[in-house]
């Protein structure tokens, strides 16, 4: 629910901090704005990109996502996450972000942003947690100094905001795939490439406004049938690349993340 993390939120037009009442979250300019019907709010200052996820792509996560092909990265997160105060960036369905937040007590609350109203509904239904549609390079509308962990989850970054929101001893939880991710189903799916040089890229674009503290690899295997895979496909940034693929009835395929973990100088 909203009002778990209304607190946390700064609004997007004058940054003065909001407060919800009536299922209306205001700020002391008067700013005003109404959750939808399904309990999150939106906050963009301008229309959603049409690279948003799509209502169809967001059932594909969510059904492969039930399936906890993915839970082990919720376990890798949950070694390095800390404190109540839990944000993440581009958190689709809220999936991870609801796995670490149940792993850190009762007290503990979560704040999903995602640029898709479509995931935003999904994340709204998780308990204690409060979802926004939000543009991460648009700037988070978060106050400053308030989240103890950051997730950010095969998900784009931004530095300066993630510096700027953080608590004083917070983390920002990076993960994102190695070279070796979902290999086998690049020549016989077409999936996306890894791109070169991406850990570097990391790593310089996070180090100008924070330090890294360490890094953990994960790799392991699954054995998907034909459902999983169309959801695979269907459920990220290849959705736009592809309309129909033609998978096998079964396919072994390799999980391989990197986790970095961030915090202030």
């Amino acid at each position: 629910m909203l009002a778990e993390v209304a607190e946390l939120l700064r609004c997007p037009h004058c940054e003065s901090a909001c407060e919800l009442t009536d299922r209306v979250l205001s700020c002391a300019r008067g700013h005003r704005f109404d959750l939808a019907r399904q309990g999150y709010v939106n906050l963009l200052t301008r229309a959603a990109p049409r690279h948003a996820d799509t209502a169809e792509m967001v059932a594909e996560r969510a059904d492969f996502l039930s399936g906890r092909h993915f839970d082990p990265l919720i376990d890798l997160l949950g070694t390095r996450a800390r404190g109540s105060r839990l944000l993440e960036v581009g958190a689709g369905t809220g999936h991870y972000l609801a796995g670490v937040r149940s792993g850190l007590g009762e007290n503990a609350r979560g704040l999903a942003t995602d640029l898709s109203a479509y995931a935003c509904r999904r994340a709204a239904r998780l308990p204690r947690v409060g979802a926004v549609v939000a543009d991460t390079w648009a700037g988070l509308p978060v106050l400053d100094g308030v989240i103890d962990t950051l997730l950010c989850v095969f998900a784009p970054r931004n530095p300066a905001e993630f510096a700027r929101v953080l608590a004083p001893q917070g983390r920002v939880l990076v993960l994102t795939p190695t070279e070796h991710h979902l290999a086998e189903l690049r020549s016989t799916l077409g999936l996306l490439e890894v791109e070169r040089g991406k850990r570097q890229r990391l790593h310089q674009t996070m180090g100008e406004q924070l330090t890294l503290l360490d890094e953990q690899e994960l790799a392991y295997h699954l054995d998907l049938t034909a459902t999983d895979l169309r959801r695979l496909v269907a459920m990220g940034p290849n959705a736009f690349h592809h309309s129909d693929p033609a998978v096998p009835e079964r396919a072994e395929v390799t999980v391989s993340v990197r986790l970095s973990t961030f915090g202030h100088r």
